[in-house]
């Protein structure tokens, strides 16, 4: 894999960097720019890498102001310090958008799914009909759990929801024990089947069988009472509304 990084701090060129070697020691930074300007240069005359990781925010401007003056036409993963410029990264090439200081496990997240839609767009209508009638996707059935030097494993079934808390991620099972877990939710979301498990909010990846009561909230939300119970419910937020409703009746494609 070839890849151009545009970014105009040292330090974060340094982690993306030692990122990218530990994830993928097989992948090659051809070029590596800071400006618009010299990244313009050098896509002007070299042909676009496998993909680009890129600022948003440049020196002398920013990632948009570049592909208004250049066509890449390869896939981008954005990283910035600002939430802001999201939607903006959405009407481009690109695949997702890494908050600073990029994580290891969300850049891992970001390359896998380069390779789940590289492995899509190189299949033939035929070959990939003949995948989804005779290869169901498999999802996770069990996590290992580590408390300290001692080791456990829970089953995905056993599991009620799961929560973000204080950057850490816990799963609840219906015995009311918390384990921690070493995937976050993004993560997790991948990894458990969507007929059974759905993410309402930021903070909550739900099971089916956990909820114990619903309630009609303000803005068409909803509040969803849990079991084990928490102490403040979760309410499913207003972009997730809709498809959570959809779920609740197994109308949600998957």
């Amino acid at each position: 894999m070839t890849i151009v990084l545009i970014e105009d701090e040292q330090p974060a060129r340094d982690r993306i960097t030692g990122l990218l070697k530990e994830t993928v020691p097989q992948a090659e930074i051809i070029a590596s720019h800071d400006t618009v300007k010299s990244a313009t240069a050098w896509f002007a005359n070299n042909a676009s890498p496998d993909l680009v990781i890129m600022d948003v925010q440049l020196a002398d401007g920013t990632a948009f102001d570049l592909l208004k003056l250049v066509d890449i036409d390869c896939p981008v993963i954005f990283t910035t310090a600002y939430s802001k410029f999201a939607v903006d990264s959405y009407k481009t090439t690109s695949i997702d958008y890494l908050l600073k200081p990029v994580k290891k496990t969300e850049l891992q997240l970001a390359l896998q799914k380069l390779s789940r839609f590289r492995q899509i767009f190189e299949k033939t209508p035929q070959s990939l009909l003949k995948e989804t009638t005779t290869k169901p996707t498999e999802y996770k059935k069990r996590f290992i759990i580590r408390f300290g030097e001692h080791i456990k494993t829970l089953d995905v079934d056993q599991i009620s929801y799961c929560t973000s808390e204080n950057k850490n991620t816990y799963a609840r099972s219906f015995d009311g024990q918390k384990h921690p877990m070493d995937y976050n939710l993004d993560a997790l979301e991948l990894m458990l089947n969507p007929q059974n498990f759905f993410r309402i909010n930021r903070q909550y990846l739900i099971n089916l069988k956990s909820i114990d009561e619903m309630k009609v909230y303000t803005k068409s939300r909803v509040l969803v009472k849990l079991n084990p119970s928490v102490k403040e419910p979760p309410i499913v937020s207003s972009e997730r509304a809709a498809d959570f409703k959809l779920w609740l009746a197994g109308e949600l494609p998957y």
